[in-house]
């Protein structure tokens, strides 16, 4: 069915039905309810309470309309029921007055305000009680995503007139199948998400869509995976001519966790087909150390290794750190960024090319098409998260399917790590080398702010070093908050003579290095930032953290921000400011004060913020549920891996008729994975 035949819809509503990703009628299907209001309820107006929505009867007494010295068309209507008189407010819609005819019986859902004696409701939605269309009573009302020129009544009469056209749709799974897992078939379900007769049956529905996009993603990350396995890869024999001699002249000895995580890359690396490992560990826990023992594994083997990281800053950090322990062993390392000059990175391109370099360490540099290795054998990502898909393809592509490690330092709760790195086995670095003292985290209250900045004061008269972190950049008239540039400029008098600087995302690349490169060297002791610094250089005489309306923060976004101090031998501190009196804030603070696990938080975080707050939004890496819940559905995402990985067993290229729409379905995702 071709929406421009649905009744309301003219070419104007059609195009903008097109610029929301709408063409066909299955896209408008699944056009998914943002939310439900309850109209199976009919209160009496003297019921409602204030603050809140309702849907009631009533009958319109008069009407009277308005307009402000801004232009805003205000229209009121008296309204009754046998319990109360109330005022119908709408806000620039002058068109619902032709509706509104005396004594005539609407249903109404608006939001309550009682004030003075006077009940006004501030009309959401409206219709002739005997109208049997929509929203009669004894309905369960679908609320959808709109636009401007797309009103809620266009999705429900249009998304109304397919569905009783019996608009047909493809079923992926087959009926053995579903009553296995006990699914609603896929008509049912979206008849029902659009029109659901009840909670359970809509709890039913959503469950059935919820479960293919989990079940989906995994088959696209178990074929993904399955794709690299059956490549040829790389094999690399441990030898010990360089790890053995790397391990012991370390100046300390490496941790349990560090001694099992390199077990398992070992064993990986010695596979003819290409390793997919992630390394996810806590802040401090070594994964740099891990990281330099599988590049000189593949150093053994005469191959090249190449680590991407995500900006320039932290680029120079490993190749100074990977540096003084390769050069004793003979190997040569190059540093690749987008700031070399010319004939600087032409040399070192020649030298890669040649095999003369073993090692390359740089940013997005390392996969621009410049870039050729000679014998490319492992590829290391830090921080996977600020990367996407095609950053990591790109990289592979550079050898013949070269061995894969990833590294993160942002915790991962187990059931976000199964659903982005699905296709890569996990190893978990959860032990912080001996002898590194835990950072001491406070929270303090706006009022003692004096009494920290005495504190700072001390801190730097002994030559350390303080971040402090907004959450704005500047002043901001809608959130009270404490933003950067205020705080700069308020730590510059008040901790004078020590030296200030400033750092936030608005500012030039070179202009952010700068800046760091300043802080790093000592130049500047106190940086005011922006998160910008959530993942950044290692600065040892940084001992004070100070994180601005902390309550703004998630708790995995502090602990990395906690991460950025106690990287040395001092004792190093984390003040969380705040004037919070919400509970739930206080209580992910408390946490923050009572434990430094990394994975702990995260967990926590998962459940009292969900995934989004983990990555962010729209970070690289996490898949976007319209359905699905973390952690909600944790079960429901197991079950639906399962049988991801169950299928594929059985059907590993996805090429049985009964599988076929499927098979295409997975091969298009992956496309448009690797793209992205």
């Amino acid at each position: 069915m071709k929406l421009q035949f649905l009744k309301g819809i003219g070419p104007k509503r059609l195009k903008l039905l097109e610029q929301m990703g709408m063409v066909t009628a299955e896209d408008l299907l699944m056009h998914f309810p943002r939310r439900y209001e309850d109209r199976s309820r009919i209160q009496k107006l003297a019921e409602l309470q204030d603050g809140q929505a309702g849907t009631f009867l009533a009958s319109v007494v008069n009407v009277t309309e308005q307009r402000t010295r801004t232009g805003l068309y205000i229209l009121k209507a008296a309204i009754r029921d046998e319990s109360a008189i109330a005022t119908a407010t709408w806000f620039n819609q002058p068109y619902i007055k032709a509706k509104l005819t005396a004594d005539t019986v609407f249903l109404m859902t608006g939001k309550v305000r009682r004030q003075f004696g006077r009940l006004e409701i501030m009309i959401q939605d409206l219709e002739p009680a005997d109208d049997k269309a929509e929203g009669n009573p004894g309905r369960i009302l679908a609320v959808y995503p709109a636009s401007a020129g797309l009103q809620q009544k266009v999705f429900r009469q249009a998304i109304a007139q397919i569905l009783d056209a019996g608009c047909p749709l493809k079923e992926f799974h087959s009926p053995s199948f579903l009553e296995e897992q006990a699914l609603t078939g896929r008509e049912e379900a979206l008849e029902t998400l659009h029109r659901p007769a009840t909670w359970e049956a809509l709890d039913k529905a959503r469950e059935r869509l919820a479960f293919d996009e989990f079940y989906f993603l995994h088959l696209s990350l178990a074929a993904m995976r399955r794709k690299d396995f059956q490549e040829q890869g790389v094999s690399h024999i441990p030898n010990a001519t360089l790890t053995d001699a790397w391990i012991k002249g370390l100046p300390f000895s490496l941790t349990a966790a560090q001694k099992r995580v390199i077990g398992e890359i070992r064993e990986d690396m010695a596979k003819p087909h290409a390793m997919a490992r992630l390394v996810q560990g806590d802040v401090g826990a070594g994964k740099t150390a891990v990281a330099a023992w599988a590049l000189l594994l593949a150093a053994e083997n005469d191959f090249q290794g190449a680590m991407m990281v995500p900006t320039e800053i932290l680029a120079k950090q490993h190749y100074e750190t990977l540096s003084s322990w390769f050069r004793p062993l003979g190997l040569r390392l190059g540093l690749f960024t987008g700031s070399l000059g010319q004939k600087e990175a032409r040399l070192l391109r020649e030298s890669l090319a040649a095999g003369e370099i073993q090692v390359a360490v740089g940013t997005h540099a390392l996969i621009q098409e410049k870039i050729v290795y000679q014998r490319l054998g492992l590829i290391i990502i830090d921080e996977q998260h600020r990367f996407g898909v095609r950053q990591r393809a790109l990289l592979q592509e550079k050898g013949d399917h070269p061995d894969v490690l990833i590294m993160s330092a942002t915790p991962i709760p187990r059931s976000l790590a199964l659903t982005v790195y699905g296709d890569l086995d996990i190893s978990k670095l959860d032990e912080i080398p001996p002898g590194r003292k835990p950072v001491e985290t406070i929270c303090i209250l706006e009022k003692a702010r004096e009494k920290m900045h005495q504190f700072l004061r001390k801190e730097l008269a002994l030559g350390n070093q303080v971040f402090v972190v907004c959450p704005l950049i500047e002043d901001s008239e809608v959130l009270d908050m404490q933003n950067a540039e205020e705080i700069y400029e308020r730590l510059t008098l008040t901790l004078k003579p020590f030296p200030v600087g400033l750092l936030h995302g608005r500012m030039s690349g070179a202009e952010k290095e700068a800046i760091m490169g300043a802080f790093a060297a000592g130049t500047i002791q106190v940086l005011v930032s922006t998160t910008v610094v959530e993942v950044g250089v290692d600065v040892p005489a940084a001992t004070v953290m100070v994180v601005e309306n902390s309550e703004r923060f998630g708790l995995a976004q502090l602990h990395q921000l906690r991460g950025r101090v106690g990287r040395g031998d001092r004792q190093a501190y984390c003040i969380l400011v705040t004037n919070t009196e919400d509970s739930l804030a206080l209580r992910r603070l408390k946490m923050m004060t009572e434990t430094n696990d990394g994975f702990k938080l995260a967990e926590e975080d998962l459940l009292l913020r969900g995934p989004g707050e983990l990555f962010g939004a729209r970070q690289h890496g996490l898949p976007e549920f319209r359905l699905a819940k973390l952690p909600e559905d944790m079960r429901l995402m197991e079950r639906a891996r399962e049988a991801a990985i169950r299928l594929m067993d059985a059907d590993p290229d996805l090429r049985q008729p009964e599988h076929g729409e499927t098979g295409r379905m997975i091969r298009e995702r992956i496309t448009e994975m690797v793209k992205g």
